[in-house]
């Protein structure tokens, strides 16, 4: 199991990327969409501006069950330890052991 401070900084990150997204998501558009270098410097001083946490990069993707940060797999949300356990005792349905 993960720390419990670890998996709250990442609870707290989450948030922090939800609340400035519609900023950063308006200011990229306008960084993009500049025309002259003058414009996209003081666009990109006004991201840089931004909390550094609110950059969606900053976020760890964690297992639900036990914040374990490695082996996370999109699709349950599950670490691969959680995964091979839950398909084990048929918790996630429509998993069904592999075999050839």
């Amino acid at each position: 199991m993960a720390k419990r401070s670890m998996i709250e900084r990442d609870l707290k990150r989450a948030r922090i990327v939800e609340r400035y997204s519609e900023k950063r998501a308006t200011l990229k558009e306008a960084f993009n969409s500049a025309t002259t270098q003058k414009e996209r410097l003081e666009i990109h001083r006004q991201i840089q501006q931004l909390p550094r946490n609110s950059s969606p990069t900053r976020v760890r993707n964690r297992c639900w069950v036990t914040g374990r940060p490695r082996g996370y797999y999109r699709d349950f949300g599950l670490c691969r330890n959680m995964l091979r356990q839950m398909a084990h005792q048929g918790l996630l349905p429509g998993v069904v052991k592999s075999s050839w």
